[in-house]
């Protein structure tokens, strides 16, 4: 991993409170990872936090090499910082590149065509600032 990925990493997870005086700690290499009903086939995916009052989140994830997610919108506003891989955000007629250390803001409402288009996987440090919520769009 690159210096400046995992120096963003780690100040954005001391930063990160669950509650009052709970801080959070997570590492790649040792966090639990999990694969959850319903996600796509190879991805994995660690829970920070969660916000009870507001619904936001944070999650570290993966997607394995040459996965495209399906063309969407959140009603939160999305932040991504990529720790591995090469990610494709295409925003209209425009595509823009995320190495490792890279970061994305997503606005709300804005429909995301993202794909992992490294050889290896992909993964990233997400947060919505809301409730999670998946709308399909073309």
């Amino acid at each position: 991993m690159k210096p400046l990925a995992l120096l963003t990493l780690t100040t954005t997870l001391l930063l990160c409170q669950s509650g009052p005086g709970s801080a959070v700690f997570a590492n790649l290499a040792s966090s639990k990872w999990t694969h959850d009903a319903g996600d796509p086939p190879g991805s994995e995916s660690v829970m920070l936090r969660e916000d009870p009052k507001t619904g936001a989140m944070e999650l570290l994830v993966r997607y394995p090499a040459g996965h495209v997610f399906s063309p969407h919108w959140h009603t939160a506003n999305e932040r991504m910082i990529l720790l591995e891989g090469r990610m494709s955000l295409r925003n209209g007629e425009s595509e823009k590149f995320l190495e490792p250390g890279g970061y994305a803001y997503l606005p709300a409402k804005e429909v995301q065509r993202l794909a992992c288009v490294s050889k290896t996987r992909c993964t990233f440090y997400v947060h919505w600032d809301g409730k999670l919520d998946f709308h399909p769009a073309k």
